[in-house]
């Protein structure tokens, strides 16, 4: 990123020249991204849904990717740029790790997606926003972590879960319901399901579990280990019990669920 802002910075996302406009520009805009710790660790996952307006862009995007071996990131906003964003951030980690032959620390990857989103904010000032959910494993610290941006690049540290797109304050007001400080990975990746079907249920840009086309959420979990995908039968799993006891009680006690 530091050798394009100095020889072609008109490469970079944040400076490319958009066209004259009226009003904000159509894109697609990716939607609800959750995320939540437990002990030994931190789950991250996503809904599938990208919108255009009031049309459904995409049914199946891919909202979650590995930013290394200990972190990730999840995107909301502006779907192009934001998957681009995060390609470079990639390419920004991996390149730290092979000159300084070490991983940046967890706070320093916070930090250096912050600087990543502060230099869109041209492109953001004319809608096309990106406010990605940072999260990994603090290897000094040994417990997962979450981080979470506003347009300007500024960061936050959230603690016990976090969200972010237009269903999070439905996804956050189910996970402060369900959260517990001693869940364990099977628990919290059942939690943030269940936050983004909760979510989904009340925000018509945030895509529940697709059980007909067989397109479930993005789950990922990163401990110790590493970073870790859930697999698509997993994920299903997970999303067809919510159902299933959704459909026993639909409006009955949500804590029942985990």
């Amino acid at each position: 990123m530091d050798f394009l802002s100095e020889h072609q910075p008109e490469i970079l996302p944040g400076n490319r020249q958009l066209p004259p406009t009226q009003g904000v520009i159509e894109a697609p805009h990716g939607t609800t991204i959750v995320a939540a710790t437990f002990p030994g660790g931190v789950v991250l996952a996503g809904d599938r849904r990208a919108t255009m307006g009031n049309v459904i862009a995409q049914r199946d995007i891919e909202k979650v990717f590995p930013a290394d071996e200990y972190s990730a990131v999840g995107i909301a906003g502006t779907a192009g740029l934001a998957v681009e964003m995060v390609k470079l951030f990639q390419l920004e980690l991996e390149h730290f790790e092979k000159v300084e032959g070490a991983q940046l620390s967890l706070e320093g990857k916070a930090n250096r997606l912050s600087t990543m989103i502060r230099s869109n904010l041209g492109m953001a000032m004319q809608g096309l926003a990106v406010v990605p959910l940072f999260a990994g494993y603090d290897v000094d610290r040994g417990r997962g972590r979450i981080f979470s941006y506003d347009v300007t690049g500024g960061r936050s540290e959230e603690h016990n879960y976090a969200a972010t797109g237009s269903g999070s304050i439905f996804a956050r007001g189910a996970m402060k319901k369900l959260f517990r400080d001693d869940l364990s990975e099977a628990e919290a990746t059942t939690l943030v399901v269940q936050a983004l079907y909760d979510a989904a249920d009340d925000d018509s840009a945030t895509g529940g579990p697709d059980v007909a086309r067989r397109i479930y959420p993005i789950i990922t979990v990163i401990t110790d280990d590493g970073f870790r995908r859930l697999t698509e039968t997993e994920a299903s799993e997970i999303a067809r019990s919510i159902l299933e006891r959704r459909l026993e009680q639909p409006d009955g006690p949500r804590a029942a669920l985990l």
